[in-house]
């Protein structure tokens, strides 16, 4: 049996850390070919997501896939991002949250994020190393 990673665990949990002392949450992704997200807004290979209930829409924080609806620019964009490649999720207000070192991929992914038809194969996990940010 495969070891079950807790990154997924601890960005939920921090995300509702964030959600219950009224601060945003946010999340440093390190955009590679799995990612699915607006383009014109990456900087530097990552981008910054604001995760928040008012601004997102079906937010979903599974084990292995971080899916959303948001407006970017004023248009309305899918975004879709494997827990593998999330840096960081902190308060916006304050900074503080995790840092995670992504998993990096040598060639590009073999697999999609899930649809709401049905699953895709996971991505394949790793174990992040962690460090408060504060």
């Amino acid at each position: 049996m495969s070891e079950i990673s807790t990154k997924p665990y601890l960005i939920r949990a921090l995300y509702e850390w964030c959600a219950d002392s009224g601060f945003t949450p946010q999340l440093l992704v390190a955009v590679d070919g799995s990612t699915r997200v607006p383009t014109g807004f990456v900087k530097d290979g990552q981008i910054v997501l604001n995760i928040s209930a008012g601004a997102t829409r079906n937010l979903k924080l599974d084990n292995d896939w971080i899916q959303f609806s948001a407006r970017f620019g004023g248009v309305s964009h899918e975004v879709s991002v494997p827990v593998d490649r999330v840096a960081a999720i902190f308060a916006r207000e304050n900074g503080q949250g995790l840092h995670f070192e992504p998993v990096e991929t040598a060639e590009p992914p073999d697999h999609e994020p899930p649809t709401p038809s049905g699953d895709a194969p996971a991505p394949p996990k790793g174990k992040p190393a962690l460090k408060v940010v504060k």
